[in-house]
């Protein structure tokens, strides 16, 4: 991922990396987020400052994975905010998540962040999940 990143990304373009978070209930769940692993490697290579707690997921929303595409945004509609609004202002952000499926997710992390004044949000995602015929 760092390596596809680097190929297409200039690493001064960004100001911070963020990991698309995981409702603290299903973190617990699972023991780690799969985002956060991702952007802390990335962080490794690039050194693109990052943080773990500034987005956050803050509504429990059930599992999108047999859901459609408008189901999805209207599920996770809202269930994202900042902790602090000043630290995304004027920045671009790379906002990084484990899969793209709909892109509602992201699309909504993204909607938080351009409302909060990040300059530019770019989200770069380790698969795309496809619909099986």
């Amino acid at each position: 991922m760092a390596e596809g990143f680097l190929r297409y990304w200039d690493v001064e373009s960004f100001d911070l990396l963020l990991p698309v978070p995981l409702h603290p209930h299903r973190l617990r769940e699972r023991g780690f987020n799969q985002a956060l692993l991702l952007v802390k490697e990335l962080n490794r290579r690039t050194r693109i400052p990052y943080s773990k707690e500034l987005l956050r997921k803050k509504i429990l929303t059930p599992p999108q994975v047999h859901l459609r595409r408008v189901e999805r945004e209207k599920a996770v509609r809202g269930s994202f905010d900042l902790q602090r609004e000043e630290k995304v202002e004027g920045k671009w952000i790379l906002l990084v998540d484990d899969v793209y499926t709909t892109g509602a997710t992201v699309n909504e992390c993204a909607r938080v962040l351009r409302k909060a004044g990040a300059e530019r949000v770019d989200v770069l995602t380790l698969a795309h999940a496809i619909k099986s015929s």
